[in-house]
């Protein structure tokens, strides 16, 4: 093709639509791509979080065993994602990363609370779930208060402040 072929606009016209093709193909082929774990373990310091989603008994493996995917929980924005790309280069990064508080408003795009409370309620008087901080009191805890989901076992974070002996965090505490 010479100059004069790109200034008469049908050719203009379809290079710019091959380009808008090109460009959604590659998006959707990346956003397919990056939700597996493998994809984040493969290029930066998430290793360990991969670990918890594909193996042992954190939350991270049975939200894995329920066909959640990491873009699930954790949904980047494509500046997000381009931003981790960048420090992955560049080596950027901070090794660990800092903890991700998730809201209770994205836990409940899943999780029905009155399905929790209800799965909850063997604990009489102290369930968590039913208590003065549950949710939808006027100032409840976040869903992260007690429940992590990579690196360590779900809490009874009563304990925090009651001091309660009967409420102290041990292994048969269900997530």
């Amino acid at each position: 093709m010479t100059k004069k072929d790109f200034k008469q606009p049908k050719c203009l016209v379809l290079v710019c639509f091959i380009v808008i093709v090109l460009c959604t193909v590659g998006y959707a082929a990346m956003e397919k791509v990056s939700a597996n774990p493998k994809f984040c373990g493969s290029c930066h310091n998430m290793q360990s979080y991969c670990d918890t989603y594909t193996q042992g008994n954190l939350l991270a493996k049975k939200h894995a065993d329920a066909n959640v995917t990491c873009h699930d929980c954790h949904e980047p924005s494509m500046s997000q994602q381009m931003d981790e790309g960048f420090k992955f280069v560049t080596g950027n990064y901070t090794d660990p990363l800092p903890q991700y508080e998730y809201s209770n408003e994205q836990c409940l795009k899943c999780h029905d609370f009155n399905a929790v409370k209800a799965k909850t309620a063997k604990y009489g008087k102290e369930n968590p779930h039913e208590s003065e901080h549950a949710v939808g009191n006027t100032e409840p805890p976040q869903c992260y208060t007690c429940h992590s989901v990579h690196h360590k076992q779900s809490l009874k974070a009563c304990t925090t402040c009651h001091g309660l002996e009967e409420l102290k965090p041990d292994s048969s505490w269900e997530q």
